[in-house]
């Protein structure tokens, strides 16, 4: 779990936006979620249509198409303060993670499609998480997508290509085993760890290497 005693809750202007889309392992997304809101981290959500069928879908967890109502949902399942998670549709221009007026500090999309990727790489913004991450290009922000694809053809591997080479972290969700993982969620973990890693949030996931 996340280290105790978190601090309080910060400003806006470090606020993350976490994006959970359409490929299998909505489990990624919403752990890293939990961590988030044990860290005391505001959350800016976008669920795309398809992230919120796989949800239903591998977490048995329904997830209504109005933002409000997943707030409200998402607030009480995860016991979050009220107003930690603000959730946005996926046509919600007015969104602030929509501008480069207000952006927040990091983006993170988890799990991601390899629909999303080439949407990214390509700079096309037909709903709020494409608009979003090209916010964080043009603002020159941190934005790390986790991957959850096999095998990948050479587009994919060439639309990871070209947002690398423009700073984006790219996160496979490919966990390691050499800490011995007892169950699913040690290899979960596995993953968000390296996500906090990067967005340099303490936790106590999972051990580290030479620990």
């Amino acid at each position: 779990m996340v280290t105790t005693d978190p601090p309080p809750i910060i400003s806006n202007n470090q606020a993350l936006t976490v994006a959970i889309t359409g490929a299998s392992g909505a489990r990624y997304g919403l752990r890293l979620l939990e961590c988030l809101v044990q860290a005391n981290i505001p959350i800016y959500l976008l669920i795309s249509p398809s992230g919120r069928a796989v949800l239903r879908t591998e977490f048995d967890l329904k997830i209504p198409k109005h933002p409000q109502k997943i707030s409200q949902i998402l607030t009480q399942y995860l016991q979050a303060p009220p107003g930690q998670i603000a959730v946005f549709g996926s046509k919600q221009w007015t969104a602030p993670v929509a501008s480069g007026s207000n952006p927040p500090r990091a983006m993170i999309v988890c799990p991601c499609t390899t629909g999303t990727l080439a949407g990214i790489a390509t700079g096309l913004s037909t709903n709020l998480i494409e608009r979003a991450a090209s916010v964080m290009l043009k603002e020159r922000r941190q934005l790390i997508l986790v991957i959850r694809e096999t095998p990948l053809s050479p587009l994919h591997l060439e639309n990871m290509l070209r947002l690398a080479n423009i700073g984006v972290l790219i996160m496979p969700a490919s966990p390691g085993f050499y800490f011995k993982p007892q169950c699913i969620e040690d290899l979960i973990d596995f993953i968000v760890a390296r996500i906090l890693d990067q967005l340099s949030i303490p936790h106590t996931l999972t051990p580290r290497w030479g620990d």
